[in-house]
């Protein structure tokens, strides 16, 4: 089963910067799609937030 959401961790591996940048980045997401603090980012969200290719997001968290 694949997992549809991101982590600070994720995007830090994705990326190659912080865990901070990671959590910084999911709270840019959260504000833009009015999410509360405790509903997740999903890879979607991620990807078309930071236009990045999905499959190649799965690719690199595999």
């Amino acid at each position: 089963m694949e997992r549809i959401c991101i982590y600070p961790k994720d995007i830090q591996v994705v990326t190659g910067k912080s865990e901070r940048y990671g959590r910084n980045i999911i709270y840019q997401i959260k504000k833009k799609y009015a999410k509360e603090s405790h509903q997740l980012v999903t890879l979607e969200e991620f990807c078309t937030f930071t236009g990045l290719c999905l499959l190649s997001v799965k690719k690199a968290l595999l």
